[in-house]
Formats: structure tokens, sequence, C-alpha cells
């Protein structure tokens, strides 16, 4: 999550509990069945575990970003010219 907040030079917060699938359906049925009574006791339940700060300075993320966006391109190039070519029968 460190990498994320670098390279999108924005803080990335990382929930308690990280199934947050799982936890926004319990949420969402708790609302539901009025186990809680709104969006803002919900909100009061969400805990977050750790806050990643971005380190680097927005010239290096851009530059990382940049070779990302240039090994994307390479592996995309990579799988349009590889074809597949069935080897021989070795019965």
């Amino acid at each position: 999550m460190q990498v994320q907040a670098d390279m999108l030079n924005v803080p990335v917060v990382r929930p308690k509990v990280v199934e947050t699938t799982a936890l926004g359906a319990a949420y969402l049925a708790g609302l539901a069945v009025s186990f809680w009574k709104d969006r803002s006791e919900v909100h009061a339940a969400w805990e977050a575990e750790r806050t990643f700060i971005p380190q680097k300075s927005k010239d290096e993320a851009a530059h990382r970003r940049s070779r990302w966006k240039e090994a994307l391109n390479r592996a995309r190039d990579w799988e349009e010219r590889t074809e597949y070519k069935e080897s021989p029968s070795l019965h």
C-alpha cells in the first residue's frame, strides 16, 4: 500500500477489517434490519488500521509511473506478436 500512496501521491488508508466486501455487505444488511439506525452509526463503527503517507517526490512518482506504462506497453506488444504454433505430434 505504500507503493500505491507513493505512485498516486495521496494517503492510502488500510482498514482494520481488510475483508471490505464482506464488511460492506454486513453493514448494508445491518442497516436493512435496523441494527444500525443510519449511515453515521456504520461510519462510526469503521476503523482504520494504518494510513500510508506518500514518501516519494512528485518527480520520482511521475518517473516510476512512466516506467510502469512502458512495461505495460511492452507486455501488450509481446502478446500481440506472439502466435501459438502447434508442435508436431510425438506419437
